[in-house]
């Protein structure tokens, strides 16, 4: 097995399994491809776990069980799968020249026989596009790794490749990427620091589910305690929106396939123009919304209810993004969301109005500045907002009046040429920064580090005209005094340059020699 070297999905087999993936794409669009593997793999997840199923009520049926009844599936939480879509059935066609149409087929039977998967599953197998011989090969390859039974399940083994894999296609599609996938490292600054117990969750750009899932495994991660009471099992409810359809069905697939219950509407839809859960008071919002997003019809708007802190401009919706989070958080609710850098200095279109006025709503708890080069879809660099509706709710100390910043674009390592990823140490020194200050228990006492982080007043604030760049108030870190005097130091210093420029003088006149040989000198 591969050593894990960054806290990504990265269980040694996955990239194996990505290279023949692709390899077996041809000159199929990333975008496209990514629906038809993603789907054969959640299909042989769902058979998988229903075959170990099938075969225990095999043993049992002296007791009375029935290997054929859906409803000794749906008892335990297993997916029924009908004969014409198990896995066996799929890959003795595999090599037929139909075998297209009858994948679709167990697609659309799956859906029929489970409400839930309604309308998700992928069904475009048989289209003339898709290479026949293959998707054959896909299915071999796909039906030679483990994925449902019960000790790889535990492992979330396929939850972990379906991970990996929409990264790689992420990476595959560059900037669209975005559209579908928050990078892991990312999604766990956001969790840790925010550390979503129990209660609503709610993210209304939900991509492919990856807040959702991170909010689970940091409950199962932290099941000693801690807030959670001991219990493994996730004490949070699940509520989610997307406006793109076929992510949406990415985000539905995700959730299904580690059986964590959701509400993320019947269909996609667009959050603001129709609010899939117009009551819904969140404990947590998790987000990370479009960039600078100019196409959001915000014209359409101007007299919305959630616009409490100033009409956002139709030519960007960062802050329509922000003013929907802080509608739908409950009275003690808290938001953690990415945005663009701009967020936190724009005055355009009265940007700098809306900011201001929920700075001096003291809803502003914490703003972290991050590396550039973390996402998939762009290079800008990008901040964190935390927003906090109640600084003073007795979970944590009386915070009202102040504002956490956190300096970490010195943070991270690059992963390859062009992409930077948070380490595990990184995540914690910025998640124990942000609850030493809010005053968690056993967090241990806060500090201000010049250059990292900085606890501000709302004043501070105000005299920086309500900008919320984290530099602006963390300052430079402190240079080590190397103990040498600085008498002692200049004279050194003075004795090496001047070294320094007579050896340059000295390799001058040897160049100048040597132009002059061969006939180029004064």
């Amino acid at each position: 097995m591969a050593k894990e070297k960054n806290n990504g999905a990265n269980l040694g087999f996955e990239s194996e399994l990505w290279r023949a993936a692709d390899a077996l794409r041809s000159n199929m669009d990333a975008a496209e491809y990514k629906h038809v593997v993603l789907g054969l793999i959640f299909l042989k997840y769902i058979s998988d776990a229903f075959e170990e199923q099938h075969a225990r009520l095999e043993t049992e049926r002296a007791q009375g069980a029935d290997p054929e009844d859906p409803d000794e599936y749906r008892a335990v939480n297993i997916f029924w799968v009908p004969k014409e879509a198990r896995w066996a059935h799929l890959k003795a066609n595999a090599k037929q020249p139909t075998i297209g149409k009858t994948v679709d087929d167990a697609m659309i039977a799956i859906e029929r026989d489970n409400p839930s998967l309604k309308g998700v599953l992928p069904k475009d197998y048989a289209h003339p596009r898709l290479d026949k011989q293959r998707l054959g090969q896909l299915i071999d390859m796909v039906g030679n790794i483990g994925l449902g039974d019960k000790e790889n399940r535990s492992k979330d083994i396929l939850g972990r490749v379906y991970e990996y894999f929409l990264s790689q296609f992420a990476s595959a599609e560059g900037k669209k990427g975005g559209q579908f996938y928050t990078p892991r490292c990312v999604v766990r600054v956001l969790v840790e620091m925010l550390a979503p117990y129990k209660g609503r969750v709610y993210d209304p750009c939900c991509g492919s589910g990856g807040m959702f899932v991170q909010s689970i495994e940091f409950v199962k991660a932290h099941a000693n305690g801690n807030g959670n009471g001991g219990k493994a099992k996730a004490d949070v409810s699940i509520f989610g929106q997307e406006s793109n359809h076929t992510t949406w069905r990415l985000a539905k697939m995700n959730l299904a396939l580690r059986q964590i219950e959701n509400n993320l509407g019947k269909e996609h839809a667009d959050s603001f123009h129709r609010d899939l859960h117009p009551d819904l008071k969140a404990d947590y919002v998790l987000a990370n919304p479009p960039f600078n997003d100019s196409d959001w019809r915000g014209e359409l708007l101007k007299d919305d209810k959630r616009w409490k802190y100033g009409i956002p401009p139709a030519g960007n919706a960062n802050f329509a993004w922000v003013q929907h989070f802080i509608h739908h958080l409950a009275p003690t609710g808290l938001a953690g969301f990415v945005l663009a850098n701009g967020s936190m200095s724009s005055n355009q279109s009265g940007e700098g109005e809306i900011r201001k006025n929920i700075i001096e709503a003291d809803l502003v708890d914490c703003m972290v500045a991050m590396p550039g080069q973390l996402f998939y879809s762009t290079q800008i660099p990008v901040c964190l907002w935390f927003v906090a509706r109640d600084k003073k709710n007795g979970r944590f100390r009386d915070r009202r009046g102040r504002t956490l910043f956190i300096d970490a674009r010195q943070l991270g390592t690059m992963i390859d040429r062009v992409h930077r990823e948070l380490t595990a140490e990184d995540i914690r020194r910025i998640a124990d920064t942000y609850h030493a200050w809010r005053g968690d228990k056993s967090a241990g006492d806060y500090e201000d580090i010049p250059g990292f982080c900085k606890s501000a007043t709302l004043d501070d604030i105000r005299h920086h005209n309500h900008i919320l760049t984290p530099g602006r108030y963390v300052g430079a870190a402190e240079v080590e005094d190397d103990g040498e005097p600085f008498e002692e130091k200049m004279a050194r210093l003075t004795a090496a340059l001047r070294e320094q420029t007579e050896k340059a003088e000295k390799l001058d006149r040897i160049i100048w020699a040597n132009l002059e040989d061969i006939g180029y000198g004064e």
